[in-house]
């Protein structure tokens, strides 16, 4: 991978954050180097191939046949905890300072996910990515790397223009839904992510909205809200559609998790060493700061002064 300085390497328009609020997501042409892309690409050939193997990774026998390799790779979650490659693809700092400037700082990587979707492999219905990862606040974005090019024929992101503003339609049973079923309208979903639109049962919320396709070149990144509607189609090209989704939420962001625990996501610093902002020294960023609101002038004003030796341990 590209030596790169995790240092706000990529600056977006403020019209980037507009659309992504606006459209809930965002498509970023090129901002992963070509040599990186290509870097990856190799690594899932190795993988089909079962020159590349970790923990979690289907095995691949030398007897198996080119069309049982394929069906045994259609995706490979959190591959990022058992390979370097896919922890520097998680933390590629040109990610990481895209979702700084549409977010804020402090930006914890949650989850990855590899898709090789090869032809005739069949897409994912209407569903929203807070339904699987409910997050509290609800600050979840995911950044979907194309390593391949997706066409609307192979298989590319189709989203709903706006839905993001839906509030999360949750699981049975799930009590991490932002207290959405005291919401009239909330129903329990359990129909999410199939592909019949008479079966999902947010088709009729999606027909609300505009549907727009998302193809991508290798390279670009897509940036989405969790709350926002989307779907892919099967893969009916000739092609695989090769791509990279990985998950984010601000730090501070409670997490799903079991009853009696606090939720709080840890702090954790990157198993491979990739380089970010977690392994360098923290140092306070505001130093005797005036806390105020205005009020019309600065002697109308209630001045706190901050003590930046002080912590919030909560």
């Amino acid at each position: 991978m590209s030596s790169l300085n995790p240092q706000c390497l990529t600056r977006n328009d403020s019209a980037d954050y507009r659309t992504i609020n606006e459209k809930g997501f965002l498509k970023i042409s090129g901002l992963i180097p070509e040599a990186d892309v290509k870097e990856l690409s190799e690594h899932m050939d190795c993988v089909l191939r079962g020159e590349a193997s970790a923990p979690g990774f289907p095995r691949i026998e030398p007897s198996m046949s080119e069309a049982e390799r394929l069906a045994a790779f259609s995706r490979i979650h959190n591959a990022h905890r058992v390979h370097p490659l896919h922890e520097r693809f998680l933390l590629h700092p040109r990610i990481l300072d895209v979702l700084e400037q549409l977010t804020g700082p402090d930006i914890l990587a949650l989850q990855s996910m590899s898709f090789f979707k090869q032809p005739g492999q069949p897409g994912q219905g209407y569903h929203q990515d807070s339904y699987y990862i409910p997050t509290l606040p609800n600050t979840l974005i995911a950044a979907w790397v194309a390593v391949s090019e997706a066409t609307e024929e192979n298989g590319c992101l189709w989203f709903r223009v706006g839905s993001q503003c839906e509030p999360v339609y949750p699981q049975v049973d799930n009590e991490y839904t932002h207290q959405s079923r005291n919401l009239d309208g909330i129903f329990d979903n359990s129909t999410a992510s199939i592909e019949d639109v008479e079966t999902n049962q947010l088709a009729s919320v999606a027909i609300r909205y505009q549907e727009e396709s998302c193809p991508a070149k290798p390279g670009d990144v897509v940036f989405f809200r969790g709350n926002i509607l989307h779907r892919s189609f099967e893969n009916k090209g000739a092609t695989p559609r090769r791509a990279l989704w990985d998950i984010s939420v601000m730090q501070g962001a409670l997490s799903h998790g079991t009853s009696g625990r606090s939720g709080r996501l840890a702090f954790a610093k990157p198993r491979f060493g990739t380089p970010c902002a977690a392994l360098e020294e923290r140092k306070p960023r505001i130093a005797g700061s005036l806390v105020a609101m205005p009020m019309g002038s600065k002697s109308g004003m209630v001045i706190q002064q901050v003590d930046v030796t002080q912590r919030d341990n909560d």
